[in-house]
Order: structure tokens, then C-alpha cells, then sequence
């Protein structure tokens, strides 16, 4: 049979080389992160491996082995049947789990038996995690970075989109983070990726680049929310990264600010809990000025403070002790943040590239 063990820096210069990718972890382990691309199909899901590990360490390695047979069995069978089934000769799976051990083994040795051309992770998820840690530590310094710079509602993101529709390359590291970077930065019912999870959305977005044109990317503090962007990313972009100046009219800011956090608007009492963690740096007495004016629907100038005693004061000190080329910036005034003003914008700055 032709059944392949493959090194992880192999596997990821070439994962389009493969008809699937298939992660045979429990689908917890499978949620917290996996390869790009990769499709959950668990020989033993969360509570089979709890029952399996409990045998192991309270009766025998034995006992559990012949537990974990019998599951292990029954859950290939089923993947067998449900996906196994339609495919021709020619498909090439490639197959890992967390070390590329027993549970990826056993996998790919029923798909290698019915005839696949099968390939194995060597090392596993725990292999693929180092490479894709060193490849963070190293790729980032073969790129252009053009870093939007600006206060809060000055319409990086919004122009980081546009740049995107325009057809450059763009880094969207609040979106890839889920979090817009600010206490009140987590969209509504959304949750943040795992750090691990974050750090794959980056390596694969960083891997589709190409490094003979420049790379768009806002300007962004080391942490997004509750995780933490590449150090090595961060420096680059800090230290390296030319810098544009977004600038816009503080009423356009603020319209722009109604617009994007209505959410906020339409439900005060999320607006005042997360308001409730400016206390610390704005005082007790101001947070709670604020919150009375949301519940009164006085959003507009709860924002108008936040603009004006909170966000711009800090943001722009930080940006100038960590940004070396915000000194050398072009700055560009956005009328406001509809699609007319910002794809204008957009091809100005690409043209200004040629």
C-alpha cells in the first residue's frame, strides 16, 4: 500500500496537494484550532476520550486499549460509510491527530487498505503547531507593511475594506481576531477565536501573500481582546510599517462611531456593563454620567466623551512611541465613512504605490 508519513513543514508548503484533510481529534480539540481547510471526523469524541482516558488511569492500559478498540472501530465504520463511500481511487486524504499516534494511525490504516493514496502528519497537530509558530517568528519581515494609523472612528477599518475591494493585499486583523480593540470591541453574540485558532487565521492569511507588493494592515496594539497578536508581527509592522494618517472630521468620527456600534445603542444596559470597566482609568463618578445619558438614549454624546476623554488622548500617545513612521506619514482626510469617500480613497492610495 502507499501509505506516507509526512513531515509538517512538507505538509504546509503544499496542503492544496491533498482531497481532504481530515482531523480525527474530538471535536473539542478539533474546535480550539486545526489545519486550514481541515474537515472533524472523530474516532472517539469528548466524552468516548474522557471514559477511555478514566479506564486508562483507574484500571489498566489494557482495559482501556480494548474500550477504545471497540469505539474507535464503530466511529470509523461511520466515516467510512457516510464519506468514504462516494469518493473514486484518486482521492488523497491526509490524516493527523495530536502526535500522530494511534488515533491517525488507525485511520489512515483503513484508508490506505481500501486503496487510498494516504498521507499521515508526522507529529501531528503538535507538529504542525510548532512549524506554524516558527513560520509567525520569521515570515512577517518578508512583507511591505502600510499601516492605517488614526483616532477611533476615523475609518481604518472601513478603508482597510475598501482597499481589499480595490484588490490589495490585506491583513484584517480585527477581523480575523473577532475584536475591534477597545473595551466595547467584541461584536454582539460573537465570541473570540482561541489563541491558537487566531495565530493558523494569520499564518494562512500571511501565506497567500505575496511579498513583491505591499501589505495593508491597521494599526493595532499588541493584543486584540483577549489574545495576543505575533510579537514578531507587531514589531515589523511598528517598526518597519510606512504609515498612513487616516484623518476625518470629528462629526463624520461620530457618525461613523453611531453607526458601527448601534448595537449599543439598541441595548443600553450591555452598553453601561461594558462602560463599567472605564471606571479604573475615567473614575466612578464619569462612568456613571455616562451610563445614565446611554439609558437615556444619549448615545451620541456618551460617544462624543469617550472621543474626546478617552480614546483620542491615549490612542495617540501610543502611537507615537510605537510607531517609528507615523513621524514621516502621509495624511489622508476621509469626507466620511460611505463607500463613495472610501474607494476614492482607496485607489488613491494604490495609485500613489505605482
Amino acid at each position: 500500500m502507499s501509505l506516507q508519513r509526512v513531515a509538517a513543514p512538507e505538509v504546509l508548503q503544499a496542503l492544496d496537494r491533498y482531497s481532504a484533510i481530515i482531523d480525527v481529534r474530538s471535536p473539542s480539540e478539533f474546535a480550539e484550532d486545526h489545519l486550514p481547510g481541515a474537515i472533524n471526523w472523530p474516532v472517539l469524541d469528548d466524552e468516548e476520550r474522557r471514559v477511555v482516558g478514566t479506564l486508562y488511569k483507574q484500571v489498566s492500559a489494557f482495559d482501556a486499549r480494548k474500550r477504545g478498540a471497540a469505539l474507535v472501530a464503530r466511529r470509523i465504520a461511520d466515516h467510512i460509510d457516510q464519506w468514504v463511500a462516494p469518493v473514486d481511487k484518486h482521492w488523497k486524504p491526509l490524516v493527523y491527530c495530536w502526535r500522530g499516534g494511534d488515533r491517525s494511525g488507525t485511520m489512515s490504516w483503513f484508508l490506505d487498505r481500501i486503496g487510498f493514496r494516504t498521507s499521515v502528519i508526522d507529529g501531528g497537530y503538535k507538529a504542525y503547531r510548532q512549524q506554524i509558530r516558527d513560520d509567525l517568528d520569521h515570515w512577517p519581515e518578508r512583507f511591505q507593511w502600510r499601516v492605517l494609523c488614526g483616532k477611533t472612528g476615523s475609518g481604518k477599518t472601513r478603508l482597510l475594506h475598501a482597499l481589499a475591494r480595490q484588490g490589495a493585499q490585506v491583513l484584517d486583523l480585527e477581523g480575523l481576531a473577532v475584536h475591534r480593540g477597545s473595551i466595547l470591541g467584541l461584536p454582539p453574540g460573537e465570541t473570540q477565536p482561541s489563541q491558537k485558532m487566531l495565530d493558523s487565521r494569520i499564518w494562512q492569511a500571511l501565506r497567500g501573500f505575496d511579498p513583491a507588493r505591499p501589505v495593508y494592515v491597521e494599526s493595532e496594539s499588541k493584543k486584540l481582546g483577549q489574545r495576543w497578536l505575533p510579537e514578531a508581527l507587531v514589531h515589523r509592522m511598528r517598526a518597519h510599517g510606512r504609515c498612513v494618517l487616516v484623518t476625518m472630521s470629528d462629526e463624520a468620527r461620530l457618525a461613523l462611531l453611531l453607526e458601527d456600534y448601534d448595537h449599543l445603542h439598541r441595548d443600553p444596559e450591555n452598553f453601561c456593563r461594558l462602560l463599567d470597566g472605564l471606571a479604573e482609568l475615567r473614575g466612578r463618578e464619569r462612568v456613571k454620567q455616562w451610563q445614565a445619558q446611554s439609558r437615556a438614549g444619549e448615545t451620541a454624546a456618551v460617544f462624543r466623551d469617550l472621543m474626546h476623554q478617552h480614546y483620542d488622548p491615549g490612542y495617540m500617545s501610543s502611537l507615537g512611541q510605537h510607531f517609528e513612521g507615523l513621524a514621516s506619514a502621509r495624511t489622508l482626510l476621509l469626507a466620511d465613512g460611505g463607500v463613495t469617500s472610501l474607494d476614492a480613497a482607496a485607489r488613491e492610495l494604490l495609485d500613489n504605490e505605482g
